[in-house]
């Protein structure tokens, strides 16, 4: 799949106001400083759709995008560190989790790690929440340009053992990095196919 066209549709904090209708969903959470902005400007092609910065936890709201007249990426706050009060940290966990537990559109998030760290336990904690919860996932592995191969795969093996000892399977992965494109066709191709299949069964 080629994305062809991306808009802005809205930002906002509650659930109750996100777009209504039946348009297929895909949700890109991760940890503050995560890329995760990086990568939807890579997956797009657009350099300032999703607005990046330099200080974690720069998005703060639920925000939507039209992609292709068809399906809304949405790109929700950072989890974890963020340079805001405790209040607000709740406020966003709340609406975070409301949007996961009640968004219908949702059809599967995207949860973005750091590769070039050891498995965290706020990831893995997410991770945990979000399979007890039966909200579909995949996750995508960010920044693979700043290890080498072998690195990779050790640090890819090290979520997938850890993963399995609770899963019976892990969910699928992808391996990217915004600097050098890296993953965006499969990441692509994924979502086309996912809405393939929602065309082929209605």
């Amino acid at each position: 799949m080629k994305i062809t066209s991306a808009e802005f549709v809205m930002s906002n904090s509650d659930v109750a106001k996100c777009p209504k209708g039946n348009i297929p969903e895909y949700a890109f959470i991760g940890r503050s400083n995560v890329g995760k902005s990086s990568l939807i400007n890579m997956l797009t092609s657009r350099k300032s759709l999703a607005k990046t910065s330099g200080r974690p936890g720069k998005t703060q709201l639920i925000n939507h995008f039209i992609i292709n007249k068809y399906w809304h990426l949405v790109d929700l706050p950072g989890y974890g560190y963020a340079r805001v009060s405790k209040s607000s940290k709740k406020t966003f966990q709340k609406f975070i989790t409301d949007y996961f537990q009640q968004r219908k559109q949702l059809i599967s998030a995207f949860v973005l790690i750091d590769i070039r760290h050891e498995p965290q336990p706020i990831d893995l904690e997410f991770m945990q929440w979000m399979g007890e919860k039966q909200i579909p996932f995949a996750i995508i592995f960010t920044k693979a340009d700043k290890l080498k191969p072998k690195a990779i795969e050790r640090h890819v093996e090290d979520y997938k053992n850890i993963l399995l000892e609770t899963w019976e399977e892990t969910p699928n992965y992808f391996v990217t990095s915004s600097t050098k494109n890296l993953g965006k066709d499969e990441l692509l191709n994924y979502i086309g196919q996912i809405n393939a299949d929602i065309n082929s069964s209605k």
